[in-house]
């Protein structure tokens, strides 16, 4: 599915849709160049859960952990990652194995620790399209199928 914003506004309400809709367990990767509005949609998907926290990227902590909404949010960003192997240090995989809800922010980064059912999110810009311009794209494994139906 490929949605297309033209303001941050825009961008916080698919996240926040997204998040309203998320299930235990599911497991969400975002991908995007520096300033594409990750940490914007971020934010809106918390607010789906139920957040009202400020949330912001994790970039040095690796993980934030948001138990106040209606299910766990474990927010990561990996972008400062240096190995994969740092990854068990913090717990990941019981983090994606357990009840709440992931976003990985940079997943790229360490694809070959993620899981095969998982949600994947990309957003980009279009400069020819205005500057506030984003297109998300959502692909969705099997598992998680109706999850991307906004």
């Amino acid at each position: 599915m490929i949605l297309e914003t033209r303001s941050a506004e825009e961008t916080f309400r698919i996240g926040e849709e997204l998040g309203q809709k998320a299930v235990p367990g599911q497991v969400f990767t975002l991908t995007g160049d520096l300033g594409v509005g990750k940490t914007v949609f971020t934010q809106g998907f918390a607010k789906g859960l139920g957040i009202d926290e400020t949330v912001s990227s994790p970039t040095f902590t690796i993980v934030q952990v948001y138990e106040e909404g209606r299910l766990p949010f474990y927010h990561f960003d990996v972008y400062r990652i240096g190995d994969v192997e740092e990854m068990e240090e913090v717990g990941f995989e019981e983090y994606v194995m357990g009840e709440g809800v992931s976003l990985i922010e940079w997943a790229n980064l360490i694809e070959e620790i993620l899981p095969n059912n998982r949600t994947e999110i990309t957003i980009e810009k279009d400069l020819e399209q205005g500057f506030d311009y984003r297109r998300i794209t959502i692909e969705c494994s099997n598992k998680t199928e109706m999850i991307c139906r906004i």
